[in-house]
């Protein structure tokens, strides 16, 4: 069965709850529209149906794991649509970006917080609603740039997407523990090419990634407290948790304050101002 017609097949077969959108009486087929694949995949609409009409052949690798995660594909499935676009699966001892169904099934039922499914290497595989108002839109980055290290220490579109954040470890704290956590994933992943190509960049372009790399040890990110600075409502105080999954090498980021306290009338303030926002704007990428 060629790219096109797989992804057509497993669109309409998603349910359009599981993914995070409402079930209405409007809708004339079961499944996903187009534009609601492409929303989730971070890809336009017109790229989408030229996939599906098989006039793009040739998806990156990138856009294969977007739509993959998009569409809830299991590994088998997964594996499948890579090799119909011309790709080799994700191998053994390769960084995995694989968000099994159930999680995405199980973060999209939590849309009241703002949450983020990194890789092993901090790359944004999945995000919220709630995440966008919190943190902006990853949308708007190139998926090769929706990375932790680039938006700490790139020099590309990336390097201005994280807004003002304050630790109650230190102003360096949160830097130095992602490089500290690359430090740990890279002896995990001795064979990822694309982790070490990485890292290579960072401690030839980044003087304060290097500086880094070379004085801290490995560890793992922690849960922490936070203050974003957020353009609209001001300085947002919030619990930073890290989760992990077991069997997937995942790391899921969310972000709470406690009920009742004026942070979380400001993630409240926050999720009515997205509803808005969407209700107003049809969600054309993410």
């Amino acid at each position: 069965m060629s790219f096109g017609a797989l992804v057509r097949q497993w669109r309409d077969r998603l349910d359009p709850a599981d993914a995070g959108f409402p079930r209405t009486t409007k809708r004339r087929a079961p499944g996903l529209r187009r534009e609601e694949l492409a929303d989730l995949a971070g890809l336009s609409v017109e790229y989408v149906l030229r996939l599906e009409q098989g006039r793009a052949t040739n998806p990156s690798a990138q856009v294969v794991a977007a739509i993959t995660r998009a569409l809830h594909l299991r590994r088998a499935e997964r594996d499948q649509l890579y090799r119909a676009a011309g790709l080799l699966p994700p191998q053994d001892g390769m960084i995995d970006g694989h968000v099994p169904p159930g999680v995405q099934r199980l973060a999209s039922r939590l849309g009241d917080v703002p949450i983020g499914i990194f890789a092993a290497d901090w790359s944004l595989l999945w995000w919220n609603d709630m995440w966008t108002a919190l943190h902006g839109d990853p949308a708007v980055l190139p998926p090769e740039e929706r990375t932790i290290g680039h938006m700490l220490f790139g020099t590309g579109p990336a390097a201005g997407y994280i807004r003002p954040l304050r630790s109650t470890a230190g102003p360096d704290a949160f830097a130095a523990t992602i490089v500290a956590d690359l430090k740990e994933t890279t002896a995990r992943y001795p064979a990822d090419l694309r982790l070490a190509a990485l890292v290579a960049g960072f401690r030839k372009s980044s003087p304060e990634f290097e500086k880094l790399w070379t004085t801290v040890g490995t560890a793992s990110l922690a849960s922490d407290e936070k203050t974003i600075g957020h353009p609209d409502v001001g300085d947002i105080t919030v619990d930073c948790d890290v989760l992990t999954v077991p069997g997937a090498d995942l790391r899921i980021v969310t972000y709470t304050a406690a009920a009742g306290s004026p942070d979380a009338g400001k993630l409240d303030l926050l999720r009515v101002m997205a509803g808005q926002s969407f209700a107003l704007a049809p969600r054309e990428a993410r």
